[in-house]
């Protein structure tokens, strides 16, 4: 399937907001919103993920970003989105178009009916020539529940509406081979396996929540759905623009040349991990091969409180990640047919049903192409007796 003209542009908050005053760069909000009038007049549609909200309203309640606390933070989000959307609505007004907030949570994006909601959201908009500007609702969320970093929520976003390209706009001129301040660091300019390059991308900026790890991880969830990754500096004269045309450094993300199905790509690529489940290697094996689904019988470990729906990561015994698949029963109720192997599950559960944890079809193997997450540590992990 041919890729929509649809671009995804990421924004840090080192870019939007003065680090000194944190108040609005509107210098750069003037450039940035210059290339999008540039693209939407080229027949693209466009996406926003912005950053921003927190530090343009810490001043207000009278913290910095060195001294607030999750509470201050929520609180400074409520005051800031309206400056950040105020500058925006204002400076997109007089390039002749209109934006649109779209606040979103972590499970607006990990649970399937929300995430689908949301996108019928977006696709309006889009269909109506109005600007999504998407962010995390920061203002509701606690670390535990929270999405963050845009990096991947615009990776998501890139994912919902099908774009051709996700844009993202830092500090610095790409994926550097080490830290850029170090002596000897080069910049990658081509990049296809970003599992080679995990090692090197430490650090966070003090306005940020996100530094070059989430990039990366980023670029491989939007490669998965067929989108290339441009990370390039924001501060620049026409700074997506000058990225597209390659006028300036940037490293690219080459995107995969087949990407995975919607349904594929949403499950695989998480934000954050609902819940995982630790399985014989026959039973492993047997996902593989896509013979069967996960049995209570198989298991021999459960982590998370995840609910029906949710998506699991299912390991072997061994720690090695081999798929991720759809929970038929909360973790409690997996739990009690798991220890309870023998016993019929109508008299376990009070209702009728059989005893497959994770159906087949519900099921997506692994392949080189994914990121790989490491299974929980062992304190973690409720084990389960096997008979």
């Amino acid at each position: 399937m041919p890729k929509s003209k649809r671009i995804v542009i990421k924004i840090g908050s080192s870019l939007l907001a003065n680090s000194e005053l944190l108040t609005p760069r509107w210098a750069f909000i003037q450039q940035l919103l210059s290339d999008v009038k540039d693209l939407r007049d080229d027949g693209y549609e466009v996406l926003i993920c912005s950053s921003g909200a927190v530090a343009l309203g810490l001043s207000t309640i009278g913290e910095t970003p060195e001294t607030a606390g999750l509470r201050d933070k929520q609180a400074a989000a409520a005051c800031g989105m309206p400056i950040l959307l105020n500058a925006y609505k204002q400076v997109a007004h007089e390039f002749g178009f209109d934006i649109a907030q779209v606040l979103v949570t972590l499970r607006d994006l990990e649970d399937r009916r929300r995430f689908l909601n949301t996108k019928n959201t977006v696709h309006r908009l889009l269909q109506a020539g109005i600007t999504p500007i998407v962010n995390e609702n920061d203002s509701i969320t606690t670390e535990e529940i929270r999405v963050g970093d845009n990096d991947r929520l615009a990776a998501k976003v890139a994912q919902m509406v099908q774009a051709e390209t996700l844009v993202i706009l830092t500090c610095v001129d790409g994926l550097y081979t080490r830290d850029p301040s170090e002596p000897g660091a080069e910049l990658v300019e081509t990049v296809n396996d970003v599992t080679e390059f995990l090692e090197v991308t430490k650090g966070v900026s003090s306005l940020g929540s996100g530094g070059m790890l989430t990039k990366m991880q980023a670029a491989n969830m939007a490669q998965n759905a067929g989108c290339t990754t441009i990370i390039g500096n924001g501060e620049a004269e026409r700074p997506v623009m000058s990225l597209l045309d390659g006028t300036r450094k940037h490293t690219r993300c080459i995107a995969n040349a087949k990407p995975a199905s919607d349904w594929t790509a949403w499950l695989t690529d998480r934000l954050q991990m609902a819940g995982s489940l630790v399985v014989s290697e026959a039973c492993a094996d047997a996902l593989c091969r896509k013979e069967r689904g996960v049995l209570r019988e198989d298991i021999q470990s459960i982590q998370g409180t995840f609910v029906r729906g949710d998506v699991l990561h299912i390991y072997d015994d061994n720690g090695n990640e081999r798929a991720r698949g759809l929970a038929n029963f909360t973790a409690e109720e997996t739990l009690i047919l798991a220890r309870n192997k023998d016993i019929p599950t109508k008299q376990l559960l009070g209702f009728q049903t059989n005893a497959t944890i994770i159906s087949r079809d519900n099921i997506v193997v692994l392949d080189g192409r994914h990121i790989h997450w490491d299974t929980p540590p062992d304190s973690e992990l409720e084990q389960i007796e096997t008979r």
